[in-house]
């Protein structure tokens, strides 16, 4: 697996989303495993679970903020669910999960091919 950051504009600031190993434990500690998440975000089956889509790009956010603020010293705060919903509502749940997907697919291809 290799770290692919996916990126998403809200209110003025480039936010990264990154899917690793950490984002899997969490989204497998609350889900069980990727599959059934992955079931629930693709909205393949009828509208996508807004709760899985929040829980997602949260932990796909809070990463790259993470990932940021040790590589640049900086202090930003984490996401709230909350604040994630909204910026999924304000730059459109089609896009975030589009990002959200490709990040994820991307992540895990490269890690095959090497």
């Amino acid at each position: 697996m290799k770290d692919i950051n996916g990126k998403l504009q809200y209110h003025g600031k480039e936010y990264s989303l990154v899917f690793n190993l950490n984002v899997m434990e969490n989204i497998q500690a609350e889900y069980g495993t990727m599959e059934k998440w992955g079931d629930l975000t693709d909205g393949s089956s009828g509208e996508p679970d807004a709760k899985a889509v929040i829980f997602g790009i949260r932990e796909m956010l809070n990463e790259g903020i993470d990932i940021e603020n040790e590589e640049k010293g900086t202090d930003m705060p984490f996401l709230t669910h909350k604040q994630v919903g909204r910026l999924v509502t304000e730059v459109g749940l089609e896009k975030v999960t589009e990002t959200m997907n490709t990040t994820v697919i991307e992540s895990t291809q490269s890690a095959e091919k090497n």
